[in-house]
């Protein structure tokens, strides 16, 4: 348990200052991210990290490009989306990530499933749902504080939700044995 943990930590920070010092803006996020997140999931599967551990990021990734992209596009029209198109914004951004993962054999292997649902798809719900629940928590926390209590809070708390999630499912594959 604390060898996999340890590569997660590595592998966290090789990304995060791979992201501070090397990249540049770029302007074509989908299909760059979807490259990054198959690089992601080849480099955590020879580290021996689960699939469905490094999906828990893959869906907080995912859910948190739509999120920019949304704010983005309601920036340049000057006015926010309808519920519909930020529906759609979302659902884009998930078919951009899952198809190429699809097509390239990362996803529907009969042997890669947890509960009978394959384990990216698996993790990237519960990163996904884990991501929510940390914005909602920070949103919580600003309403009833009426402010932020400390800087990058809103950043904060999704990745301790991120983090804590991970940590639970791997707990949960060790005592399964997969």
């Amino acid at each position: 348990m604390k060898s996999r943990l340890k590569q997660i930590i590595i592998l966290i920070s090789l990304i995060t200052i791979h992201q501070s010092l090397i990249t540049k803006t770029v302007y074509a996020v989908c299909p760059v991210c979807t490259i990054a997140v198959g690089a992601g999931l080849g480099i955590s599967r020879a580290l021996g990290i689960d699939d469905a551990v490094t999906s828990v990021w893959i869906g907080g990734l995912i859910l948190s490009m739509s999120f920019w992209f949304i704010d983005w596009i309601g920036k340049k029209r000057k006015k926010p989306l309808t519920t519909n198109y930020q529906l759609l914004t979302t659902a884009s951004m998930y078919a951009l990530t899952f198809l190429p993962l699809w097509y390239g054999k990362y996803i529907g292997r009969s042997n890669n499933t947890l509960w009978g649902i394959d384990k990216i798809l698996f993790g990237t719900f519960a990163g996904s749902i884990a991501f929510m629940i940390g914005k909602w928590a920070d949103q919580k926390v600003r309403e009833k504080k009426g402010k932020q209590l400390f800087v990058y809070e809103k950043v904060v708390f999704p990745i301790l939700t991120l983090m804590t999630t991970s940590l639970l499912l791997m707990y949960v594959l060790s005592n399964m044995g997969g």
